[in-house]
């Protein structure tokens, strides 16, 4: 028995959890107010494989629910407040070897307004209907670097 690598990231209403476990089998999972239990046979070796997860802040048993694939198991953890982040899964500080952050999904939600957003696509769109018409013209720019500078003086010869 040995636990399953996983990732996570957090969200305004809810927290994922992605066990990276090809072809599990019997997957188990089972939501607590303070924590999660995960469960699985892996592999064709039917390697068991299972994490009990203490959470950071409480979730919402009911409302929480996971997705098997072929590859992984994604579990939703909806949050009980929703709006509150999580700077890290476990309640403990300690590093656990078989937990990393998903950059790739990770995204810093609690900055975020609708203000912000709004502002976000005005400057997009000022930029996109920025035309060419005012750019300087490059086109003697190739010529210059084909003049010798004042200073460049011939290499002498290797012997």
């Amino acid at each position: 028995m040995q636990p399953a690598t996983a990732k996570w990231y957090d969200r305004r209403d809810a927290v994922f959890v992605e066990f990276c476990v090809e072809d599990s089998k019997d997957v188990k999972v089972h939501f607590e107010k303070s924590k999660f239990d995960f469960s699985c046979f892996s592999g064709t070796d039917n390697i068991k494989q299972q994490n009990t997860v203490d959470l950071f802040r409480e979730i919402d048993p009911k409302a929480s629910k996971y997705r098997r694939t072929d590859r992984s198991v994604v579990c939703y953890l909806h949050k009980a407040e929703a709006g509150k982040s999580w700077p890290r899964l476990t309640k403990d500080k300690t590093k656990c070897n078989w937990l990393s952050v998903d950059f790739n999904n990770w995204k810093d939600w609690e900055d975020d307004s609708d203000e912000d957003l709004s502002s976000f696509d005005k400057f997009s769109e000022m930029m996109n209907s920025m035309g060419g018409d005012d750019l300087p013209d490059l086109d003697g720019a190739e010529d210059e670097h084909d003049s010798a500078d004042s200073d460049d003086e011939k290499m002498p010869d290797l012997e």
